[in-house]
């Protein structure tokens, strides 16, 4: 069974939890342990990231939680939701997310890679925060195998998200997970369930990876929680990459 993976230099508890507004939720996530906490300023126009933060200095937990958040879409201009990465963008994304917060986020993200954005700009201008710390921690979401790879030649990349489950396996094959386990980067999945399938946490976890189910219902995030007391055998896992190599299944990249 697997309750704890690395991350950069330091551990946290698995499966993670995608954050939600619901307090009776996030209370049962602290009663629980399940401390690695993924949201973003595209979540309801920063709307998230505010409750997070409200609901971490009330109940005084800041001490116990790991807490992600992402820049890289424009969200607060007339013209609608664009993807971004300056360097510009990047610097001004980061101030509302600590005052929104209330506090600095431990890992932040570019949420998409913007082709139109050169790379070495936007990885320095996160760099730049992790070196002046108002984040511990600089990720990259969705990226290509060639864009970590040119990344982590500009500054060090700590961790990756990107969709993974036994319904989702594409990054066994297009070098991303690999490009990640050379370079000592972080995987972080999301949609670890393939959208229903709860066995696929522990089946993540046992790949090494990080995940971050979502739930609204404290039975739910119980449910998660327990996944991590499941110990797959090596003939199960064995069988399940049977399966899943024979079939290459695929989730749907959103719920309808």
């Amino acid at each position: 069974m697997v309750k704890m993976l690395p991350f950069a230099d330091i551990e946290v508890p698995v499966p993670g939890f995608g954050a939600m507004e619901a307090e009776p939720v996030l209370l049962k996530a602290i009663e629980l342990g399940c401390t690695f906490w993924d949201t973003a300023v595209v979540y309801s126009a920063g709307i998230n990231e505010k409750l997070l933060g409200d609901f971490i200095r009330k109940h005084n937990v800041r001490d116990k939680v790991f807490l992600a958040s992402k820049c890289g879409f424009e969200v607060f201009n007339v013209g609608g939701r664009r993807i971004t990465n300056s360097a510009e963008h990047i610097n001004e994304y980061i101030e509302g997310t600590i005052e929104r917060l209330g506090f600095k986020p431990d890992l932040y993200y570019l949420h998409r890679i913007d082709p139109n954005a050169p790379l070495e700009e936007s990885i320095t201008a996160l760099d730049g925060l992790r070196k002046s710390s108002k984040t511990k921690y600089i990720s990259l979401s969705e990226p290509s195998a060639a864009t970590l790879r040119k990344a982590n030649a500009t500054a060090k990349i700590d961790a990756v998200q990107s969709e993974y489950s036994a319904f989702e396996t594409l990054h066994e094959t297009n070098g991303v997970i690999d490009a990640c386990r050379e370079l000592g980067v972080t995987f972080v999945a999301f949609s670890p369930l393939g959208y229903g399938v709860l066995v696929a946490l522990a089946w993540v976890a046992a790949q090494g990876f990080i995940s971050i189910p979502s739930t609204t219902k404290v039975h739910r995030l119980d449910e998660n929680w327990a996944s991590r007391d499941v110990e797959l055998t090596d003939e199960e896992k064995a069988e399940l990459r049977s399966l899943i190599d024979k079939t290459k299944p695929y989730g749907a990249r959103f719920g309808k």
